[in-house]
C-alpha cells in the first residue's frame, strides 16, 4: 500500500516525539483521519467537544511541558474555532502548531461549500508561519519549520493541507532545482549578554540601595540564580501572573503577584525602590512599576523584541534569563545594609496575615477566597494548577501559595474566559503523574467548562495519577465584570447581563461519571479539598460562594473607590452586601496582629506556610 501525504504527516510528527494531537474531526481532514486509523492512533488523537478547547487543551499542554503542542481541524468553520486559543498562545508566546484541512485544491477561488481564505485568516494569528501544502514534497519542509519556528520564537504556526492533497501519495523532495530537502531535529543554544552590556549592568545595581526584581515566565528556569541575585542585592521579588511558578512564595522577600490583582508588598515595594531588574517579562501596566524618574532599571529578557519596554530602562540585555544572570553575580556587591529587604520581608509575612484573614471572613454562604486558601493549605507539592479569567484569577494571584515544585498558569495577556478546565486537560497528558487543579467560574463553567468535563470523564483512566479537581465559584454572576461595571464606570450591576441561570455542576459532573460535591459551608472546605485531593477519579467541587466579596485590589484607588460607591448610590441591588462585605475584608488590613473582627471565623493557624499570594 501506497504512503500518502496524510501517513507521512503523521510519520513526520512521530519523528519530532509528538505523543498526541488535540482536535475535532470533519471532512476537510478526512485524509489525516483515516491515516490515524491506519498508524493505530499514534500519535494519539485527543478529541475535545470543540475547536477552541482543543487549541486551548495544546496551549495547555505546551505551557505544562515546555513542549509544542499540536491542534488539528477541518476546514472552514473548524479552523475558525481554533482562533481564541490559537490567540491566546500568541500573546503568552506559547509554541502550537495547528494543522487544518482546506477544501480540494480544485474548488479553490469557487465559493465551494466551507471554502474560507485560511491563508489571510491565520495570517496575523500566525504571522510568525504559516503555508499551504500544495504538493507532496512540500510537507516536510513544512512541517519542520512549523515546529522549529513554533519553539524558537514561542508562537503559534499554522499549517493547511488541502483535503485532495492529504489523500497524494507523498514524494519526498528530490535533489534538484526548487525542491527544499529538510532535517529533524535541533539543539537549542544559551544567549549571554556581552562583557560591556553586564559591567554596565552591575554599575547600576550596584549603585542601588533599595533595589527591586520583577520576574515573570522568561525565568522559569532560573529560580536558583534569580534566588542567588536577590541574596547579593538584598532584593524584594515580585511575580507577574505568568511567572506566578518561578520562585516558591515560602521565600521571605517573594512580595507575590503585582498589578490590579496584586499584593499590597509588591505595590508598595515599587513605590519605594530605587533600582528595578526585571527578568524575563513584558508585565505591561506601567503605573504599577515605579515612577518613570524615581528608578534606574536594567532589563533582561532573551526576545530581542520584547526589550526595553515598559519602563525607561538604562541598561537592556538579551539573554537567556539563567546564563545572564550566572555572567552577572560576579560583578554584583552584596548589600551590606539589609533595612530595605527586612522591611520587605516584614511586609510579606503580614500581608500573608491578612490574606488568611480576609478568607476568613464570613460570606454568604463561602466567602470565595477561602476556596483557594484551603486549597492552598493542602495543594500537593508536584500540583498544577489552571486558573480562568475573571475572579477566579483575582483569588488564584492572592490567596494560592505555591511552593516546591508547583506549576501554574492562566490566559495572561488574552485574558479569555475558559481556558482553565481545557488547560487542565492538557497538563495532565503532559504529565500524566501529577494532580492538576482547575479554578473556573461559573460564567466560564456555562460557556464551555461543562462540555469539556466530558472529555475528562472520556480519558482520565489513561493517565496514572486520575487527580483532576475543577472547583467552580458558584455565584450565579459574571462577578469581574460586574466589579468592573461598579469601580471603572460607576454603573450598577445590570441584572440582564450579569445574572447566570441556576444549575447544579456537581449533579452534571456526577451523571457523567465523575465525583460531584456541592459546599454551601465554608467549614465544609477543608474536608471536600481532602477528598478530592486523595480521589481516584476527577472530583468537582460545586462551591456556593458570596458575590459581594469585593475583588479590589488592596491599593485601589481614589477615583475607582469613588466609581464602585456612586454605582450603589445609583441602586446597585447588592448594594448592602458589597458594603458590608467591602468593609469587614478591608479591615483586615487594618485590625492589629492576631485580632478578630465581628463577623470573622478563626484566623489563628493559617499561618502554615501553604497559602500563596
Amino acid at each position: 500500500m501506497s504512503t500518502t501525504v496524510a501517513d507521512q504527516l503523521l510519520e513526520r510528527l512521530r519523528a519530532w516525539d509528538v505523543q498526541q494531537i488535540f482536535g475535532y474531526p470533519g471532512d476537510g481532514i478526512n485524509g489525516i483521519v483515516g491515516a490515524l486509523s491506519r498508524a493505530d492512533d499514534q500519535p494519539r488523537f485527543i478529541q475535545a467537544r470543540h475547536e477552541e478547547m482543543a487549541a486551548f487543551e495544546a496551549v495547555g499542554y505546551a505551557k505544562f511541558s515546555g513542549r509544542p503542542g499540536i491542534c488539528l481541524a477541518t476546514s472552514g468553520p473548524g479552523a475558525i474555532h481554533l482562533l481564541n486559543g490559537l490567540y491566546d498562545a500568541k500573546l503568552d508566546h506559547v509554541p502550537v502548531v495547528a494543522i487544518v484541512g482546506q477544501t480540494n485544491r480544485s474548488a479553490m477561488g469557487g465559493s465551494y461549500q466551507q471554502e474560507v481564505d485560511l491563508l489571510s485568516l491565520f495570517k496575523d494569528v500566525a504571522s510568525d508561519y504559516v503555508q499551504m501544502v500544495t504538493v507532496p514534497e512540500q510537507l516536510p519542509g513544512v512541517l519542520d519549520r512549523a515546529i522549529r519556528i513554533a519553539t524558537s520564537r514561542r508562537a503559534p504556526t499554522a499549517i493547511i493541507i488541502p483535503n485532495d492533497v492529504q489523500e497524494l501519495e507523498y514524494e519526498p523532495p528530490g535533489h534538484e532545482f526548487k525542491m527544499v530537502p529538510s532535517s529533524l531535529g535541533t539543539s537549542w543554544g544559551h544567549v549571554v549578554a556581552d562583557d560591556d552590556g553586564l559591567a554596565a549592568a552591575a554599575e547600576i545595581l550596584n549603585a542601588g540601595s533599595k533595589v527591586a526584581m520583577l520576574v515573570g515566565q522568561g525565568a522559569r528556569g532560573a529560580a536558583h540564580e534569580v534566588m542567588q541575585v536577590a541574596d547579593v542585592l538584598g532584593a524584594g521579588v515580585a511575580k507577574a501572573l505568568l511567572g506566578k511558578d518561578v520562585l516558591s512564595d515560602e521565600l521571605a522577600y517573594v512580595t507575590g503577584s503585582i498589578g490590579l490583582l496584586g499584593t499590597r508588598p509588591s505595590y508598595e515595594m515599587m513605590q519605594g525602590c530605587d533600582t528595578l531588574l526585571t527578568v524575563g517579562s513584558s508585565f505591561p501596566y506601567t503605573q504599577f512599576l515605579p515612577d518613570l524618574d524615581q528608578a534606574r532599571g536594567v532589563q533582561i529578557d532573551l526576545d530581542g523584541g520584547m526589550i526595553g519596554m515598559r519602563y525607561p530602562y538604562e541598561c537592556n540585555l538579551v539573554g537567556d534569563a539563567g546564563r545572564t544572570l550566572q555572567a552577572l553575580l560576579p560583578l554584583l556587591e552584596r548589600k551590606a545594609d539589609r533595612g530595605w529587604l527586612e522591611t520587605i520581608q516584614h511586609n510579606v509575612s503580614r500581608w500573608w496575615e491578612v490574606m488568611d484573614a480576609e478568607a476568613h471572613v464570613a460570606a454568604k454562604p463561602v466567602n470565595p477566597m477561602r476556596i483557594f486558601s484551603e486549597f492552598s493549605s493542602q495543594a500537593p507539592e508536584d500540583c498544577m494548577v489552571a486558573a480562568d479569567s475573571g475572579s477566579a484569577a483575582n483569588w488564584y494571584a492572592r490567596q494560592v501559595r505555591f511552593r516546591g515544585g508547583m506549576r501554574g498558569s492562566l490566559s495572561g495577556n488574552l485574558a479569555t474566559m475558559g481556558p482553565a478546565v481545557p488547560y487542565a486537560i492538557g497538563a495532565k497528558f503532559a504529565h500524566p503523574e501529577r494532580p492538576a487543579v482547575a479554578f473556573e467560574g461559573d460564567g466560564a463553567m456555562q460557556m464551555n467548562g461543562l462540555a469539556e468535563l466530558l472529555t475528562i470523564a472520556r480519558y482520565y483512566r489513561s493517565w496514572s495519577d486520575p487527580r483532576l479537581v475543577v472547583a467552580v465559584l458558584h455565584n450565579n454572576d459574571l462577578n469581574q465584570v460586574t466589579w468592573e461595571l461598579r469601580a471603572m464606570g460607576g454603573t450598577p450591576a445590570f441584572i440582564e447581563s450579569q445574572a447566570l441561570p441556576e444549575t447544579s455542576y456537581a449533579e452534571f459532573a456526577a451523571s457523567i461519571g465523575l465525583d460531584g460535591l456541592t459546599i454551601t459551608d465554608p467549614d465544609d472546605l477543608q474536608g471536600a479539598w481532602r477528598h478530592a485531593l486523595s480521589a481516584d477519579k476527577p472530583v468537582l467541587l460545586d462551591v456556593h460562594c458570596d458575590p459581594d466579596v469585593p475583588p479590589i485590589p488592596p491599593h485601589a484607588t481614589l477615583e475607582q473607590m469613588t466609581n464602585m460607591a456612586r454605582a450603589l448610590i445609583k441602586g446597585d441591588t447588592s448594594r448592602w452586601g458589597v458594603v458590608k462585605e467591602g468593609f469587614r475584608t478591608k479591615a483586615q488590613e487594618l485590625l492589629p496582629l492576631g485580632s478578630d473582627s465581628e463577623g470573622s471565623s478563626d484566623t489563628s493557624g493559617r499561618a502554615d506556610g501553604h497559602d500563596r499570594d
